[in-house]
C-alpha cells in the first residue's frame, strides 16, 4: 500500500501523515511507502516505512504526472488556494483549485488502477438561494470563487468515479478550528486565530459579531474522518461522491464562552472586536446549519463540544 498526500506540508496533511505513520496500515493493508508533496517540499518525518518529500506545483500537469510515477494506491488531495486568496486572485484560484485538481484526477486516471482519491471539498459550496437547513440533496450554490472551484472539482470526481477512472470521495469540510500555526489568507482564518493566539498569550481580532454562527470541527476529528473516508467501500457512497462531513454549529460568542470554561478569563480578554467588511462579505454567505445524514451513516463523527476542541488544541498543538 503506497500513500500520496498532496498538500502534505499543510497542517492537515502533516497530521494525516503522522497518524498513518503511527498506525502503519490503511484499508486493512500495511503501508509500504508514503509520498508527501506540497509547493515547498514538506519536512522529513519518521515512519516505519519509506517517506519521500517532493516540491510540486499542481498547476503544472507535467509535474503532477511525474509525482504519480510512484503509483500510489491512495491519494489525499488537500492542496488548495484558500478562500480569501482565491477571491482576490481569481486566476490563481482557478489554476490550483480547479485545473490543479483536474491534473491530479487525470494523473490518477492514467495509472489505470482505479486508485482511491480523497479530495477535500468545503462547506463553501453552499450558499445563495437555498434553505436555511442544508440536507444531503441540497443543490450546490456557491457564492465565492473558492466555493465554485471546489464544487466544480466535486462534480468531476463523481464523474471520474462513475467512469471507473478513480475511486473518489469528496468530503465537504466544516471550518476546521482550532488550527495550529499562523493565520493564512482564508476568510475563515479568524475562526482559529481568535482562540489560538489568546491561548498562546497574544492578542487577536474578531471581525464578526458574537452571534455569527458557523459549522465547525476540530483538527483531531477532521483527520480521523478523512482517513476513514479512504477506508469506506466504494459502494457505500452511492451515486454522489460529494457529501458534508459531520460538524457542530455554534456562534462565535458561544465558542468564546466555551474557551473561557476551559482556560479562564485571561484568553478571552485578549480578543478585540473590529468588523472587517471584506471578510464579512465572504463568510456571511456560508451556511451553518447542515444535516449530514449520509456522513453519519458512513460512520463519520462530529466533536462532542467546542470545549473539547479547546482541550485538543492545548493537548496537540499549542506552541510550547
Amino acid at each position: 500500500m503506497r500513500v500520496l498526500i498532496i498538500g502534505g506540508g499543510g497542517f492537515l496533511g502533516q497530521k494525516i501523515a503522522r497518524s498513518l505513520a503511527a498506525s502503519g496500515t490503511l484499508r486493512g493493508e500495511p503501508i509500504t511507502a508514503m509520498d508527501l508533496a506540497d509547493l515547498a517540499a514538506p519536512p522529513p518525518m519518521d515512519a516505519p516505512f519509506e517517506v519521500a518529500c517532493h516540491a510540486v506545483d499542481i498547476s503544472d500537469a507535467t509535474a503532477v504526472s511525474a509525482l504519480f510515477s510512484s503509483r500510489p494506491d491512495v491519494i489525499f488531495h488537500l492542496a488548495a488556494i484558500v478562500s480569501g486568496q482565491a477571491e482576490a486572485e481569481f486566476d490563481l484560484g482557478m489554476n490550483v483549485n480547479l485545473f490543479g485538481s483536474i491534473h491530479v484526477f487525470e494523473a490518477a486516471r492514467a495509472l489505470g488502477t482505479n486508485p482511491v482519491v480523497v479530495f477535500t471539498s468545503s462547506c463553501a459550496v453552499y450558499g445563495g438561494e437555498i434553505p436555511e437547513k442544508i440536507e444531503d440533496y441540497t443543490q450546490l450554490n456557491p457564492q465565492t470563487s473558492y466555493g465554485a472551484q471546489k464544487a466544480a472539482a466535486e462534480l468531476l470526481i463523481t464523474d471520474y468515479s462513475r467512469k471507473g477512472f478513480l475511486d473518489g470521495r469528496a468530503p465537504r469540510l466544516p471550518t476546521v478550528t482550532i488550527r495550529p500555526g499562523k493565520a493564512n489568507a482564508a476568510a475563515s482564518s479568524f475562526m482559529s486565530s481568535i482562540f489560538r493566539e489568546p491561548l498562546q498569550g497574544e492578542e487577536a481580532v474578531c471581525p464578526v459579531d458574537p452571534d455569527y454562527a458557523l459549522w465547525y470541527a476540530s483538527p483531531r476529528v477532521t483527520v480521523a474522518n478523512l482517513i476513514r473516508c479512504a477506508e469506506i467501500p466504494a459502494a457505500s457512497f452511492g451515486e454522489n461522491r460529494g457529501f458534508a462531513l459531520p460538524g457542530r454549529v455554534g456562534t462565535i460568542g458561544e465558542m468564546i464562552e466555551a474557551m473561557r470554561k476551559v482556560a479562564g478569563d485571561e484568553p478571552v480578554s485578549r480578543i478585540r472586536w473590529e468588523k472587517d467588511q471584506r471578510i464579512l462579505d465572504i463568510v456571511t454567505g456560508w451556511r451553518p446549519h447542515i444535516n449530514p445524514v449520509k456522513a453519519r451513516a458512513l460512520g463519520l463523527a462530529a466533536d462532542a463540544s467546542f470545549e473539547d476542541n479547546v482541550r485538543y488544541f492545548l493537548e496537540d498543538d499549542i506552541r510550547r
